[in-house]
């Protein structure tokens, strides 16, 4: 890499109709230097990240990237220029292998007929795998590899264009700890090579621990940057939204009320020979906390019906559920906001008016015939109702940021008026301002006395969000801790063999 090479953005600004998405923006990065980019949904981090990579042209400013000057970039000019991405969304090509996806437009070829040079293809990838330490080879099937190995896929790719710059979207939002650790680690890798990182993410704790610098967009402006030896978790908050951390968890104590979900010595289908015990009451949050792997999501499923329950018997307000059946859990009054929003939570194609009523379309009908009147007013209702940004909701959800989704989701529940809520992973994906939405939700619906079982890896949340926490350990329930016994240490001493 050119020890001189840097990137410099200055003045950028993109305007949409009645929309200010850039003003006058500034972003500076050089060789080896790991750049924190974070900000509130909307605050123009996908804008300034199009600009980067040539697909938007801003209104204003300039791009200098080694010295060179310029009004905007191009794909094909971003890619010359050494700036690469590695996408939140990762779209591999499964029936390929690895080294076809690597090299993927930029083939090898011999002979007069120009057929594909694999030996000279592999040879090319074999050593930025290896630098990369990928427990894959250049010709393994793509289809046998994790999310987190697909993620130094994308990697890779980005190191044989030769990149200078490689620009990471969330990318830790799928990984396990473990996986995210090597992720890190892989970061400081091409940092020592004097490749620049362009690290964006809502998990603040990974920014603090991998940034140089941390530079902090608002409302499609600058709203601040910290120095290396300045950066916390609070001071980007303040910095972001411009409130104090203590505001996003104003847990206030619930009365104890009768039970409403008893798991009673359930094995689940991952876990057949467990036996998972918990009760959670009217008006109570209990969080459910555990490692990654631990059966968490799995008695979620089998609770609400789409897993099988193997032992044991769940409960709904004092009267056995049947298994296997969702729909009559749902009619007896639970609902279940899934870890993947986007592919089990929501129909991305349908609206937002569609996705609300969804649990609710026996009410909504006449004569078998949904009325759209009423599934409109249900909408509106509840978009005041959560917040939903949207200029109209028969947009449709693909179109809304990864918080107003969750809101989505959350309102098809609300609308039904359940006695338990499930939320599995509520705020995995979404910003710190969106966190503090749906937190709010979560606990007014406590106080109508809704019984509210969420599942979560975020320590913190777990800790600022719950009235009691039961704790997961290979299928079975190692714990469960009153307010006064939260702790870090307590929850972790339970989730640990």
């Amino acid at each position: 890499m050119t020890p001189g090479f840097s990137i410099s953005l200055s003045g950028i600004s993109k305007f949409y109709p009645g929309v200010v998405a850039l003003s006058d923006v500034r972003l500076e990065i050089a060789a080896g230097e790991v750049v924190g980019l974070i900000g509130e949904n909307g605050a123009g981090k996908s804008t300034l990240m199009k600009v980067l990579g040539g697909t938007i042209s801003p209104d204003r400013g300039t791009i200098e990237v080694a010295g060179e000057k310029r009004d905007s970039l191009t794909p094909s000019g971003a890619m010359a220029r050494g700036i690469a991405f590695v996408h939140q969304e990762l779209n591999p090509f499964t029936n390929l292998d690895v080294t076809a996806n690597i090299l993927l437009g930029r083939e090898k070829t011999k002979g007069l007929f120009r057929m594909l040079d694999r030996q000279a293809m592999e040879d090319e990838v074999r050593p930025i795998l290896d630098m990369l330490a990928a427990p894959f080879g250049p010709s393994d099937p793509v289809s046998g590899l994790s999310l987190a190995e697909q993620q130094l896929l994308e990697i890779a790719r980005a190191l044989s264009i030769d990149a200078r710059l490689v620009i990471m979207d969330e990318p830790t939002s799928s990984l396990t700890l473990s996986e995210t650790r090597r992720l890190l680690d892989v970061i400081r890798q091409l940092q020592k090579r004097g490749v620049a990182v362009l690290f964006i993410s809502h998990r603040l704790n990974e920014v603090e621990e991998i940034s140089d610098r941390v530079v902090v967009l608002r409302d499609g402006r600058n709203a601040g940057e910290l120095p290396a030896g300045g950066i916390t978790r609070d001071k980007m908050i303040s910095m972001m939204i411009g409130r104090d951390v203590k505001q996003f968890y104003e847990k206030r104590p619930h009365e104890v009320r009768a039970p409403v979900l008893e798991i009673r010595n359930v094995g689940t289908r991952t876990f057949p020979h467990a036996r998972a015990s918990l009760t959670v009451h009217e008006g109570e949050i209990l969080g459910l906390a555990g490692l990654v792997g631990a059966g968490r999501t799995e008695l979620a499923r089998a609770a609400f019906g789409i897993d099988p329950v193997l032992n044991g018997e769940i409960r709904l307000a004092g009267e056995k559920l049947p298994d296997q059946n969702v729909a009559e859990a749902i009619a007896r009054g639970m609902g279940l906001v899934p870890e993947d929003r986007k592919g089990q939570g929501l129909l991305l194609d349908f609206s937002i008016a569609q996705n609300i009523a969804l649990p609710s379309l026996e009410r909504l009908s006449s004569a078998g015939t949904v009325s759209t009147e009423r599934e409109l007013a249900l909408a509106e209702d509840s978009r005041k109702r959560l917040g939903i940004k949207t200029a109209t909701v028969n947009n449709a959800a693909a179109e809304l940021s990864g918080g107003n989704q969750q809101k989505v989701v959350l309102a098809k529940w609300l609308a039904m008026e359940p006695k338990l809520l499930i939320v599995d992973e509520p705020t995995r994906g979404i910003d710190i301002g969106a966190k503090a939405e749906v937190y709010r939700v979560l606990q007014a619906l406590a106080d109508k006395g809704v019984g509210i079982l969420m599942i979560s890896s975020d320590m913190e949340e777990v800790i600022g969000v719950s009235d009691r926490v039961a704790v997961m350990r290979a299928g079975e329930i190692t714990g469960i801790l009153s307010a006064d016994e939260l702790t870090e240490h307590g929850i972790l001493s339970l989730a640990v063999e």
